[in-house]
C-alpha cells in the first residue's frame, strides 16, 4: 500500500490546514474564496461581453464610414495602412518622430575630413 495515494495526500493536507488555520476559521476561509471566484467569474464574464460590443460597434461603424466616402467621392479601390503612409510624387519626406525626454538620441555618424 502507498503511503502517498491521492486520498492519503487529501487527508494529510486537511490535517495540516486545521492545524495551521484552526477549526474556526477553515469556513470563513472557503466563503471569502467563493465570493472571490464568483467575482472573477461575473468580470471575466463581463470582460468577454465588452469584447463582443465592441466588435459588433466596429463592423457597424465600418460600412457607414465606406458609404460615406463612397458619397464624397474619396473611396479608393486600395486600402493602405496607416503604417505605411502614401507617397506621392513631390512630397516632403516625412519629419522624424522626436524622442522622449528621458531617451538618448542617436549620434550622427562621424565622417573622416578626406571625405
Amino acid at each position: 500500500m502507498e503511503l502517498f495515494s491521492p486520498g492519503h495526500l487529501l487527508v494529510l493536507a486537511l490535517v495540516i490546514l486545521v492545524l495551521f488555520f484552526g477549526w474556526k476559521q477553515l469556513p470563513d476561509m472557503a466563503r471569502s474564496l467563493g465570493r472571490s471566484l464568483r467575482i472573477f467569474k461575473t468580470e471575466i464574464k463581463g470582460m468577454s461581453e465588452d469584447d463582443k460590443k465592441r466588435s459588433e460597434a466596429q463592423i457597424v461603424e465600418q460600412p457607414k464610414s465606406i458609404e460615406a466616402s463612397v458619397k464624397a467621392g474619396t473611396a479608393t479601390s486600395v486600402e493602405t495602412s496607416p503604417a505605411a503612409p502614401r507617397v506621392t510624387p513631390g512630397a516632403a519626406a516625412p519629419r522624424p518622430r522626436p524622442t522622449p525626454a528621458g531617451a538618448a538620441r542617436p549620434t550622427p555618424p562621424q565622417t573622416s575630413a578626406g571625405e
